[in-house]
């Protein structure tokens, strides 16, 4: 399994990248939602992304959209892992095409959880 972190903070990234690591998981990381696109249209494979709402240059709706406009990231699951609380903006992330939401701050426990809900880890 391989993991895209977007996230504008490198402390997030760094936290999730190490609790993806216990469960097995490699990642790569971008900064906001423009490096992110970059990452993925190099040819590297991802199984999921877990992205950020609230980035700059990029945020990530935007880039959700982006990523469900193009059929070679079809199979890649989205996660969007974020402080943004808004049901407004919950409502659409899925609606542009996430498959889960993750509200910061998070326990390594949760994040399992929804990790094992997508079907990118094992109970």
């Amino acid at each position: 399994m391989r993991a895209l972190i977007v996230d504008d903070s490198r402390f997030i990234r760094d936290f999730l990248g190490g609790l993806l690591r216990g469960m097995q998981i490699e990642s790569s990381q971008a900064a906001d939602g423009r490096e992110a696109l970059d990452l993925l249209s190099s040819g590297t494979q991802f199984d999921i992304a877990l992205v950020d709402v609230n980035m700059p240059t990029m945020n990530g709706l935007d880039l959700v959209k982006s990523v469900r406009e193009q059929e070679a990231f079809n199979e890649m699951k989205v996660m969007m892992v974020t402080t943004e609380a808004d049901t407004t903006i919950v409502s659409k992330a899925l609606q542009l095409g996430a498959d889960e939401f993750l509200m910061k701050p998070f326990s390594e426990e949760s994040l399992k959880e929804k990790l094992w809900l997508m079907g990118i880890v094992e109970n």
